[in-house]
């Protein structure tokens, strides 16, 4: 069985693209989960990740690290992680690919925090550019290939890989158009989605620097996670 290993469910979104792939498809893995500490986790996450990064997968002897990695390792392997159709599956990697290497203000100026809810005080006109684009590619994928998902009826990597987008939706209050909203909507409501986050709310630990990116972005609204150990 591969083992997944993986960091807080209320910040690591890079955790969450992997963990979201094979619950939904069904292929089954053990999690191992370490917390964020205080410094550089580096040298302790380097003991399962040679990048001493999240997340790693291993198996058996093999240890694959990055989630694009992960993701191109388990499509050798099961069906399902992308699309069958060339046109939907070239898309599908394409706009993976994109989230990947991509979005950096979206992700500086709202860095996944699962369990809070933020106001932000301002929209740069950076991160303005990345929330279009995403609604433009969303809305792409589920016109050319008919929805409920980017890339056609299924569930597949292209999805997982905006998964931590949804949760970013929902945290900052980010608006959308309502196909982009309906989608985001769409994937908070997957089963796998819902796990993890009432995962997220029960941790326990907190990463000062990243409440504290959460705290820059603007006024904190609510913190719904349980008190912290």
């Amino acid at each position: 069985m591969y083992t997944l290993h993986i960091a807080n469910k209320n910040y690591s979104s890079w955790s969450l693209r992997p963990w979201v792939l094979m619950r939904s498809l069904g292929i089954p893995f053990s999690e191992i989960l370490h917390p964020f500490e205080p410094g550089s986790n580096r040298e302790r996450f380097r003991g399962f990740s040679p990048n001493g990064k999240v997340p790693s997968l291993v198996d058996t002897s093999t240890t694959i690290w990055d989630s694009l990695a992960i993701t191109e390792y388990l499509a050798e392997r099961h069906a399902g992680v992308w699309p069958e159709d060339p046109m939907a599956r070239a898309w599908a990697r394409c706009a993976a690919a994109e989230m990947h290497s991509g979005f950096a203000a979206l992700r500086e100026c709202c860095s996944m925090n699962c369990g809070v809810r933020v106001r932000l005080d301002e929209v740069p006109a950076p991160l303005l550019l990345d929330i279009e684009r995403v609604q433009e590619l969303w809305k792409d994928g589920l016109a050319r290939f008919g929805g409920p998902f980017l890339a056609g009826p299924e569930f597949t990597a292209a999805d997982a890989f905006f998964a931590p987008v949804a949760f970013r939706v929902q945290t900052y209050g980010l608006v959308l158009d309502a196909a982009a909203g309906a989608y985001a909507a769409r994937l908070l409501a997957l089963e796998a989605m819902v796990d993890w986050y009432a995962e997220a709310l029960r941790e326990p630990w907190r990463d000062e620097a990243h409440d504290a990116e959460t705290r820059r972005a603007g006024t904190w609204l609510e913190d719904l996670r349980a008190s912290a150990g």
